[in-house]
């Protein structure tokens, strides 16, 4: 079967049960991040790598200094759906020959400012060319306490749904400047207790079902509440993807605490209930099953 036939999520499904696990692995292939047991430690190492292809996630007429943004921000955004602190970055660089080396200087210079936000050290990598397109990979280390991780799989029947910022648009160069939600996310499971989390990077109408299946349980949500960037209509909100914006459950007795503080913590950020989780999936909107997904 061809890849386009197949698509991402039905590919991992056939190839993910077959990666040796260790008993030291807590969580692995499927999720946002990777959490190895460090020995001797209360908290877990936490592992991520992501790439920019030329062509699928920005243009060739980008801002070099946005790409290397972007290249560093994606790995770091799935830090922030675990809650966990990034500490140490790879880079691999895969260019033609035909590239200048200022345009790898701005990519490098839009990583390390990147890099700098979150006071993550880039401390190596690997260069390679390609007859391709460009392609800036990024791998990610660090730690969250065990107390404090968080993954797609905990969703409780029940459960309230909630997305931080607005919805939609990225792809009218937001994409390129975002900033992770770690901040958010710590204070997150510093004050409460997260069930389920992930970051919305392929929009909420691919990601909120994953959630779903990773936490073995359906969701209900009412697409009026999707809150929408300026000049976005709920399409949008769905299925552009790119937000990189926080999706979380919560047990409800602590939803009207959360969004009161939310509210003095973060004035400048929305946080906006959107739904339940639920013992069956309701899909009433067939709109809610898209998104963007790789190969498709």
């Amino acid at each position: 079967m061809k890849l386009r036939k197949l698509g991402e999520d039905r590919l991992l499904a056939q190839l993910l049960p077959r990666f040796p696990r260790g008993k030291s692995v807590f969580a692995g292939a499927g999720d946002d991040c990777a959490l190895v047991e460090a020995p001797g430690r209360r908290k877990f190492l936490v592992l991520k790598t992501d790439s920019v292809v030329e062509g699928v996630h920005f243009l060739p007429r980008a801002n070099a200094l946005d790409v290397g943004w972007k290249a560093m921000m994606r790995p770091l955004s799935d830090f922030a759906a675990t809650s966990a602190r990034p500490q140490f970055a790879l880079i691999t660089l895969i260019v033609s020959k035909q590239t200048t080396s200022n345009w790898v200087k701005r990519i490098y210079r839009g990583l390390s400012r990147a890099a700098a936000r979150f006071k993550v050290s880039i401390v190596g990598g690997e260069t390679s060319s390609t007859r391709g397109p460009a392609v800036i990979s990024v791998s990610v280390s660090g730690f969250v306490e065990k107390n404090r991780c968080v993954s797609r799989s905990g969703g409780k029947a029940n459960d309230d749904l909630f997305v931080t910022g607005r919805l939609g648009g990225a792809n009218r160069g937001r994409h390129l400047r975002f900033v992770p939600r770690i901040e958010e996310s710590r204070w997150l499971t510093k004050n409460f207790s997260i069930h389920a989390m992930m970051d919305l990077s392929d929009g909420l109408g691919v990601d909120l079902p994953r959630l779903a299946r990773a936490s073995k349980i359906g969701f209900k949500i009412d697409i009026n509440l999707l809150p929408r960037s300026p000049g976005c209509n709920i399409d949008n909100a769905i299925s552009d993807g790119d937000d990189y914006e926080l999706l979380f459950a919560i047990s409800p007795r602590e939803s009207e605490q959360l969004q009161r503080s939310w509210s003095k913590k973060f004035p400048k950020l929305l946080l906006t209930r959107i739904g339940r989780l639920n013992s069956r999936l309701e899909i009433r909107d067939s709109r809610l099953l898209r998104g963007y997904v790789h190969f498709q």
